[in-house]
């Protein structure tokens, strides 16, 4: 298998339900794997915070400081709504022969039987 440096060009920005609070939360990392806690989880680390010295994002400097001393974050797949997958920039990867679908169901949603 030839080697690539995709790691530089790669970053993933993961959306979750914070466990505590029931918050939606956004981060960006540079790895996402399987977590050595079990098959129901996953390991993130190598986080990104986009900084910038003319804006001064409040939701970002949070999220720095909460994760500044963390190694990996490990996630339950049951709190992720969605991991993307993005290039470099953080513009998002163009695939020629992509024909994947994702429907995501609203947890508001009831049946109409009930």
């Amino acid at each position: 298998m030839p080697k690539t440096d995709s790691s530089s060009e790669t970053c993933y920005r993961i959306t979750y339900r914070e466990p505590e609070k029931g918050k939606i939360v956004s981060l960006k990392a540079k790895t996402v794997t399987d977590s050595s806690l079990g098959l129901s989880f996953i390991s993130i680390s190598d986080f990104i915070f986009d900084t910038s010295p003319l804006l001064v994002n409040p939701a970002e400097e949070e999220l720095r400081k909460r994760f500044s001393d963390v190694r990996a974050l490990h996630l339950s797949i049951y709190t992720i709504i969605s991991i993307e997958e993005l290039g470099s920039g953080g513009k998002g990867l163009n695939f020629k022969m992509d024909k994947s679908n994702l429907v995501v169901f609203s947890s508001e949603h009831k049946p109409d039987n009930q």
